[in-house]
């Protein structure tokens, strides 16, 4: 899918995220199973905080996206980190950051300039993609870029957070910039839920709240499913953690997470 209205305010209604955490968490999983990884995918990286978090910690990163105006927000995020927020310095504060390449691109026509040595895919971007075909062209298109030992690191929510936490519920923001209205509806036919947005900003020019809107729908699917997608892509299932951690998957676990590498031979 692609954010169109969401970009504008993704970041602040994501603010809940550590993203240094998730980077170091990541960072912690691909040295596990690849020491020497370099180049690095950030698939689906949204406004790119993911991408300059993982770019500090060594990686020459490529974030893909095929929103472009989710990689507005990112370009100019980046060069706030290396500029400063009033673009005060004169020269770029950190060369990794400088090196984040951003690329607009859907995650199933993936064209990489060369292959890579790690993918991380995160916040649930695979579960924007309804159709189980999509997804596996998805796993395809990464798969042809590692190189042998590239480590694939991706969350997807639950069939229980669809089912239980996400589905017909109604969400309220109230964030200093935004008042922002999310509502659910949920679909056991593939554990789909369907996503009602409405933004209301206030703008100072003509007094009054203005009221924008976005739609979209997530499907999750089951373990079984995700194993078939890593196994038909060539790659290999190295591991399942629950939620940014260690710990063995629970039948309430929200957010999964799973390792799956490509083969050395």
């Amino acid at each position: 899918m692609s954010y169109n209205t969401f970009a504008n305010f993704y970041d602040e209604l994501t603010d809940n995220i550590s993203y240094p955490a998730r980077a170091a968490y990541f960072d912690s999983i691909i040295r596990r199973f690849n020491p020497d990884a370099s180049i690095l995918l950030d698939l689906a990286c949204g406004t790119g905080s993911l991408s300059i978090e993982l770019a500090k910690l060594g990686y020459d990163v490529v974030g893909t996206d095929a929103s472009q105006e989710m990689l507005s927000e990112a370009m100019q995020k980046k060069a706030r980190a290396l500029y400063g927020e009033d673009f005060e310095r004169e020269e770029p504060s950190d060369p990794q950051i400088e090196k984040v390449l951003f690329l607009c691109q859907p995650m199933q026509e993936l064209d990489m300039y060369g292959t890579i040595d790690a993918a991380v895919c995160a916040l649930d971007s695979l579960n924007h993609i309804t159709d189980a075909a999509v997804v596996q062209k998805v796993f395809d298109r990464v798969s042809l870029f590692m190189n042998p030992g590239a480590v694939f690191v991706f969350d997807v929510n639950s069939v229980y957070k669809h089912r239980e936490v996400l589905g017909n519920q109604v969400f309220v923001f109230d964030r200093e910039d935004v008042y922002c209205v999310w509502q659910n509806s949920y679909c056991e036919e593939g554990f789909q839920v369907q996503m009602d947005l409405d933004f209301f900003e206030y703008d100072a020019q003509i007094d009054r709240y203005t009221r924008t809107s976005e739609s979209f729908c997530e499907r999750a699917y089951t373990d079984e499913e995700i194993q078939s997608f890593i196994r038909n892509s060539g790659l290999k299932l190295l591991a399942t953690y629950a939620a940014d951690s260690f710990d063995p998957v629970q039948p309430d676990t929200q957010r999964i997470i799973y390792v799956a590498q490509k083969p050395a031979n």
